[in-house]
């Protein structure tokens, strides 16, 4: 019995003259994700695509995990592919639906008819597969307001298709579409859902560490690389840059207002990634800033961090709770990883008293004994390179 993966894109339907544009991104990026499981045939055809295995040994259950990771699909479900002919629906349906209906006690059936030739109608169609399956499974009875169960049968132009469940995809736009950004990741629980929020939104992803050792260990950077897969099972690979923060934050250290040391920092932080994101390719940055949480992400802390840069800086968790953030992390399974207590360099030197309430000439004052450019120069020069998938 031949098995297909049915696909729902949902937003993309609503894009008018452009839609095809995300639709061909969207199959794009699920063959990328599917074809190291086998052979496989992904085509697209009124408003759904179809995935069919092209060898025997596809795998499904994986091929269905990673489809529920792809943004740009709203809904996918298992299938059977039948003849259209009422007996090979029938006929096919009891079988294939078997492991489905034997542990429950109420279902209905739902049938769509797109191709109009077919010689039964909808409600017809879902008259004649109920019967069939009441007579196959006499322990089930039928209740269309509330049922354990709804069988679907979709009437389509090459074939037809039964199918008992549909899952909840990941929803969003295909990732390429909306360009691409780099996020500014510490290793702690807001920028990975800060990455995989804007990665739902259509942006490709390129990704910036801060890493200060011997302040901050290995492990700390470890911790980035795992949290960053988790993000790429949705968003696909990322490139990661490793920055070495160490001199700079000495020379904050030894020069600046303690108070001052928070912002300093992220105004370096900022004006090394905006350089780093024009060599990506990147045309706006990323962070998990939330406002309020802490003293740097007060509004103006951040316009004082945001006067550095001269790209777009996008902060999806701008208005979000930390439970809200929370909810999320523990969807991407990023929390356990998150919580892991190895420092980043966010968390260094930070100041007893931080200035919650800056001014951007006090901030430029407070700074104004660095070697801004030399600083920045020479860790950009350092900076390391890898990539995650």
């Amino acid at each position: 019995m031949k098995e297909i993966i049915l696909i729902k894109n949902g937003e993309l339907a609503l894009k008018g003259l452009n839609r095809s544009n995300f639709e061909d991104a969207l199959v794009k990026n699920m063959k990328r994700r599917l074809n190291s499981l086998g052979s496989v045939s992904i085509r697209k055809a009124q408003s759904t695509i179809y995935v069919e295995p092209q060898s025997d040994d596809f795998d499904f259950d994986e091929a269905l995990e990673r489809v529920s990771c792809i943004f740009g699909i709203a809904a996918f479900s298992r299938a059977c592919v039948c003849e259209k002919t009422v007996e090979d629906i029938l006929t096919k349906s009891v079988e294939y639906l078997k492991p489905s209906l034997e542990n429950i006690k109420t279902f209905k059936v739902e049938a769509k008819r797109a191709d109009k030739n077919f010689p039964l109608t909808s409600p017809e169609i879902s008259r004649e597969l109920g019967a069939t399956l009441l007579k196959a499974f006499p322990h089930l009875r039928v209740d269309v307001h509330n049922p354990e169960r709804t069988v679907f049968v979709e009437i389509r132009d090459y074939a037809a298709y039964v199918r008992a469940e549909q899952l909840q995809g990941a929803g969003g736009l295909p990732v390429g579409t909306a360009g691409t950004a780099s996020i500014l990741i510490s290793g702690g629980i807001d920028s990975p859902v800060a990455a995989w929020t804007m990665a739902k939104r259509g942006l490709r992803l390129n990704a910036i560490h801060f890493a200060s050792p011997p302040y901050t260990s290995k492990r700390a950077e470890l911790k980035v690389r795992t949290l960053l897969s988790k993000v790429a099972r949705y968003s696909g690979s990322i490139n990661l840059a490793i920055v070495p923060f160490t001199e700079i934050q000495d020379m904050i250290a030894e020069n600046c207002p303690e108070e001052y040391f928070t912002l300093i920092m992220r105004r370096m932080m900022m004006r090394i990634a905006e350089r780093l994101a024009e060599k990506s390719g990147s045309l706006a940055l990323i962070t998990g800033e939330s406002l309020g949480q802490v003293a740097s992400q007060t509004l103006p802390a951040l316009v004082t961090t945001d006067a550095v840069t001269n790209i777009p800086v996008l902060r999806p968790l701008i208005g979000m709770d930390k439970e809200e953030i929370i909810r999320i992390s523990r969807k991407i399974d990023a929390f356990e990883t998150s919580i892991l207590p190895y420092e980043d360099c966010c968390t260094v030197f930070t100041p007893k008293h931080p200035k919650t309430r800056p001014t951007l000439s006090a901030c430029e004052e407070a700074e104004s004994s660095l070697n801004i450019d030399e600083l920045i120069e020479k860790a950009i020069n350092d900076t390391e390179y890898s990539f995650i998938d």
